[in-house]
């Protein structure tokens, strides 16, 4: 694996883990870095899944996909601070 790779791969999570962020309509007890390792895992598992059902060739399903899983991991992983800090 290459560093660009890597790199590219922590862009990606930060972009898609902030999306996911502002998609999520509550304010959410975590912080930044949380918000980037959940970008980068909601990336590849988005990825794991778009490869799955075949739609790795088109961007916007895979993009799509990812937001959509990264949201989802924001929200349940918000949901898990809010319960604990209380």
């Amino acid at each position: 694996m290459e560093i660009s790779s890597l790199l590219s791969g922590l862009a990606a999570g930060i972009v898609i883990g902030l999306i996911a962020r502002i998609l999520v309509p509550s304010m959410q007890p975590i912080g930044c870095l949380l918000t980037i390792f959940i970008g980068i895992v909601g990336a590849a598992g988005g990825l794991a899944i778009s490869v799955g059902f075949g739609w790795d060739n088109s961007f916007w399903l895979t993009f799509i996909t990812q937001v959509v899983l990264a949201t989802v991991l924001v929200a349940l992983v918000a949901s898990l601070f809010r319960k604990s800090s209380d």
